[in-house]
C-alpha cells in the first residue's frame, strides 16, 4: 500500500469513527424484526406466496438491501448455531454481518486487513451492552488462501455454521476455494457484475494481490480489476453443493444456500436475474469492453 493511500484511509476511517460513535438508534428495531420473521414463518407454514427477495430487503447496517435479505432467509431457514465468519468485514456500517451480531445475538469471526477497521469494530461492538459478553472476535489479517483455514480454526471455529460472507476486492474465489475448516449454510459473495452472466472469470491467484495496483483509469469513475463473475462463483458454489437464491437489488452480492439444508424453500435463480438493475446493465455496456482483456483466469 502506497503512502497516500494510506493517509487516504486513516482519514476515512477517523470521519467514520466520529459518525458511528454518535449514531446509537437503529432505523429497522430489534423488536420490528422479530414481528418480521413471526410473519414469515407464518407465511411458509400456512403455504402462503411467499415475498419476492426484491421485497424483503432492507438496510440496517449493511452496504445495500442485504440485512433485509438475511432476516428473510433465516426466518425460513432457522439457524444452526449463530455462528458467522465475515472475510473483509471492514467497520459494520455496510457490513453483512453487524445486524445479526447485534440485533440477533450472533457472534464468529471478523476478518480485515486494515488495522483502523478492525479498531473501530471492537470499539464499535464494546459499546454496546447486549453484546458486550459475547463480542465477535475482530482479528487484522491479510487473507490468503493459504492461511484463511488456521485463521478460522485458531479463532475456535470449525464445522458447521451459519453464514460466511467474503467481500475482499481481491482473489475472494480462491479464498472460498480453500475454505474446507468450516461447512457455512449459507454464503454470500460480491461479484463482478461488469462481467455479466455468461463469462466464468477471476483474477489469477497471487498471494499478496492488492487491487490498488490494477486500478484502470477510465471515465466517469474507476475500474476495479479484482474478484470473480457470478457464473465463476456459481460454478464454484454447485462444487460445494450450494445454489444460488438471490441478490442484493443494487446486483454486485450473491446469495447460496447449501442444498441439503435448503431442502426446497427457497427455489435456485437463474444467473441471469442478477443482472437486470439498469445501473448492472450500464456498467456492463460500458465497461466490460475495457475489462475484456485483462488477464482473467476462465475457471
Amino acid at each position: 500500500m502506497n503512502k497516500l493511500t494510506q493517509i487516504k484511509s486513516k482519514i476515512r476511517y477517523k470521519l467514520f469513527s466520529s459518525v458511528f460513535k454518535s449514531r446509537i438508534k437503529t432505523n429497522v428495531s430489534r423488536g420490528e424484526q422479530l414481528l418480521l420473521m413471526q410473519q414469515y414463518k407464518m407465511m411458509h407454514a400456512q403455504r402462503m406466496n411467499l415475498q419476492s427477495f426484491r421485497d424483503v430487503g432492507f438496510q440496517e447496517f449493511s452496504g445495500t438491501d442485504e440485512d433485509g435479505i438475511l432476516l428473510y432467509i433465516y426466518a425460513l431457514l432457522g439457524t444452526s448455531n449463530k455462528v458467522l465468519v465475515d472475510i473483509g468485514c471492514a467497520t459494520p456500517y455496510g457490513s453483512n454481518s453487524a445486524n445479526l451480531i447485534l440485533n440477533h445475538q450472533w457472534t464468529g469471526l471478523l476478518l480485515d486487513g486494515s488495522h483502523d477497521a478492525v479498531d473501530l469494530t471492537n470499539s464499535f461492538y464494546a459499546s454496546f451492552p447486549m453484546v458486550r459478553n459475547h463480542a465477535p472476535i475482530a482479528i487484522k489479517s491479510f487473507v490468503t488462501a493459504e492461511n484463511i483455514n488456521t485463521l478460522i480454526k485458531d479463532s475456535g471455529i470449525e464445522g458447521d455454521i451459519d453464514l460466511l460472507s467474503i467481500d475482499i476486492d481481491g482473489v475472494d474465489f480462491w479464498v472460498w476455494k480453500a475454505i474446507d475448516v468450516i461447512n457455512p449454510r449459507v454464503v454470500i459473495v460480491e461479484y463482478q457484475p461488469v462481467l455479466g452472466a455468461e463469462e466464468s472469470l477471476t483474477v489469477p491467484y497471487k498471494a499478496d494481490f492488492y487491487r490498488h495496483d490494477y486500478e484502470i483509469n477510465s471515465d466517469p469513475g474507476k475500474i476495479v480489476y479484482a474478484g470473480a463473475s457470478l457464473a465463476a462463483f456459481n460454478k464454484l458454489a454447485k462444487d460445494k453443493g450450494y445454489s444460488l437464491v438471490a441478490c442484493n437489488t443494487q446486483e454486485f452480492n450473491a446469495f447460496f444456500i447449501r442444498d441439503d439444508v435448503n431442502n426446497g424453500k427457497f427455489p435456485e435463480i437463474p444467473l441471469s436475474d442478477c443482472f437486470m438493475h439498469p445501473r448492472t446493465k450500464k456498467a456492463m455496456d460500458e465497461f466490460f469492453i475495457k475489462v475484456k482483456s485483462l488477464p482473467w483466469d476462465n475457471v
